[in-house]
């Protein structure tokens, strides 16, 4: 038992030295990763297996709550890839959708403006 918590103790003092910025990167990238894999866009031979838009939608949406809050916290040289990745997504989703949104109503894009 004293076993797991002491590795319990370790994760804490573990993650306690890494910066926001990292962490908030890594989760940026965990949801850009996620999404990309429910758009089809995957190297996995099954990728069209994988397409789930209206989970990419959700994941999208997020990411973009994320980066938008992110950004003047974490400056703009490490916002400007997260936005860039979460551009390329959204596109992906709209060109992914058989019905496409209305400008604006994409995923995230209440949050980040209209993507075309």
């Amino acid at each position: 038992m004293s076993d797991a918590r002491f590795d319990a103790d370790d994760e804490i003092r573990d993650i306690s030295e890494v910066p926001a910025v990292e962490l908030i990167n890594t989760v940026a990238v965990h949801f850009m990763s996620a999404a990309a894999v429910k758009l089809g866009l995957s190297d996995s031979p099954n990728a069209t297996a994988d397409i789930d838009l209206d989970e990419a939608r959700k994941l999208i949406t997020v990411l973009a709550g994320l980066v938008v809050a992110a950004a003047p916290e974490i400056g703009d040289q490490h916002a400007r890839p997260l936005r860039d990745g979460l551009r390329s997504l959204q596109l992906a989703f709209r060109e992914a959708s058989s019905i496409p949104d209305a400008p604006g109503k994409g995923p995230g894009e209440k949050l980040t403006g209209a993507v075309n």
